[in-house]
């Protein structure tokens, strides 16, 4: 696919607009010259603000990362993250239109601008990076490709596959991974491609495939989740390529990619520091730690070069707790170890910026 950039268009009845209910509405942040530097560096900022809502591109339905709960509200891991964006940029994480797409239009509707932030199962790549217009925020969840197979099969490695037909998604990583594994280690197989995740996994279930094969995690999801007797399926330990998934936005837009990179990080930055969401309001002003005061607003100054009032860390960690509590209350319950995606200190590999 060939790069896609939207142009920059400045439309002043838009940012006046912008103005008005920056000025009009309580609830939302003061903002700190927003609009001015959203003038200077990029649009979307400003018309995420006249529409009073961001628009988040997710998952059309993956357990653990964004699913539908029994009230029909959008719920998971990366839900969450766009519910932070906008306690961020709106001053009230509810203020978010939640737009289901399946895989292969995940970058189209943010090329296009429909969409303000791709928040799902989204791997960072070189080509994804340079040739679509698009800029990946950060790594929100470390990952790798893998096998789901019927136990009864006596598949115990990826070599075992010989031959195998296996299910997969189109327009996702796993189409090339599979093929350039296979060819590396001189071995056959058939692939048998659906236009969507349900329909491969339907197919498999279906003894339609001798394995599916995508990220661990969703497989793991999808033994736990979609089958009667979990322990009748294994999911290959052996990983097949690194995953780094995250949210992705249009790459025309510095100052709502630096926005972006910015409430991932104060995410991270919360559970190494210990603000979670019950103690933030207290530790703004009583802890004795300046970085964490100036992150949380209780020093000025901190939202200028964002174009945000100062706040909008305390607000983003106030709605969902830190990356830590993000991932206790979505992945933990599956059962799902965190493993990678430990804070560095514990052995992980997340690893907060500086907060200053």
């Amino acid at each position: 696919m060939n790069r896609s950039h939207a142009s920059r268009r400045w439309l002043p009845a838009l940012l006046a607009a912008g103005a008005l209910l920056l000025g009009g509405c309580g609830r939302e942040p003061a903002g700190t010259g927003g609009h001015e530097i959203a003038a200077a560096k990029g649009s979307t900022l400003a018309r995420i603000r006249a529409r009073g809502t961001l628009n988040c591109a997710i998952h059309t339905g993956q357990l653990g990362m964004s699913y539908l709960d029994k009230r029909g509200r959008w719920q998971g891991f990366f839900v969450d993250y766009c519910r932070a964006l906008a306690a961020a940029v709106l001053g009230d994480a509810r203020k978010v239109r939640f737009m289901p797409v399946a895989s292969n239009k995940r970058f189209t509707i943010v090329q296009t601008g429909e969409a303000d932030v791709l928040s799902r199962t989204t791997t960072w790549t070189l080509t994804r990076d340079t040739d679509l217009g698009v800029n990946f925020v950060g790594t929100m969840y470390y990952d790798g490709q893998s096998f789901l197979v019927p136990r009864r099969s006596g598949v115990r490695l990826p070599t075992d596959l010989d031959g195998a037909s296996i299910c997969i998604t189109k327009g996702t990583t796993s189409e090339l991974n599979t093929a350039e594994y296979f060819e590396r280690k001189g071995l056959r197989f058939q692939s048998v491609v659906f236009e969507n995740p349900e329909e491969a996994k339907l197919a498999f279930f279906a003894g339609r495939c001798d394995a599916m094969t995508t990220d661990a995690f969703t497989l793991t999801v999808i033994r736990l989740a979609d089958t009667a007797h979990p322990d009748d399926y294994v999911v290959l330990p052996e990983r097949l390529t690194k995953e780094p998934v995250g949210p992705v936005v249009r790459s025309d837009d510095e100052q709502w990619y630096e926005i972006n990179k910015w409430v991932l990080n104060a995410l991270f930055a919360a559970e190494e520091m210990g603000v979670t969401r019950a103690n933030a309001a207290r530790m703004r002003m009583a802890s004795r730690d300046p970085e964490v005061r100036k992150m949380l607003g209780g020093l000025p100054g901190f939202g200028k070069s964002l174009g945000l009032d100062d706040d909008w860390a305390y607000r983003a960690i106030e709605a969902t707790g830190n990356y830590g509590e993000i991932f206790d209350r979505h992945i933990t319950p599956l059962g799902v170890e965190r493993g990678q995606n430990k804070l560095y200190r514990d052995g992980g590999l997340i690893y907060p910026l500086p907060m200053r």
